[in-house]
């Protein structure tokens, strides 16, 4: 799984999330910081209201919870998700000693993302293309 630290950089980011079912997220500042949470009908439920799309928790499980804005919620993209988010621009992904490698195309050359973690590591290059160095 994705580290929080990434996962909320890809949120300030702006990367863009239209919760699904199966997808996880945590909510950070609201002393949850340990829980992670998955959307499903029968648990974690997206609705459209007036304000905004907000995500309510249905059950005991959450009973601290009723809802929280979608805003306020923090993805924890799986790996399919965030090579889909770098589209073309991936190239590859392997195993190094020590970790993960995600190659990107990067206007006419490569760059390559590494971490430990196989998620990580393409968080790192999806990260690259929406925060480009100067």
């Amino acid at each position: 799984m994705i580290s929080h630290d990434l996962a909320h950089r890809l949120h300030e980011a702006g990367v863009a999330w239209s919760p699904r079912n199966g997808d996880t997220f945590w909510v950070p500042d609201r002393e949850l910081d340990d829980m992670v949470f998955t959307v499903s009908d029968m648990v974690v439920e997206v609705r459209d209201q007036p304000h905004g799309r907000v995500l309510a928790f249905n059950g005991t499980t959450e009973w601290a919870l009723d809802d929280v804005e979608e805003r306020e919620a923090v993805w924890l993209p799986r790996l399919d998700q965030l090579l889909e988010l770098l589209g073309p621009g991936f190239v590859s992904l392997a195993a190094r000693s020590g970790g993960h490698v995600v190659r990107i195309r990067v206007g006419d050359g490569e760059e390559e993302h590494v971490d430990v973690g196989i998620e990580d590591a393409a968080a790192r290059a999806v990260l690259a293309v929406r925060e480009p160095t100067s």
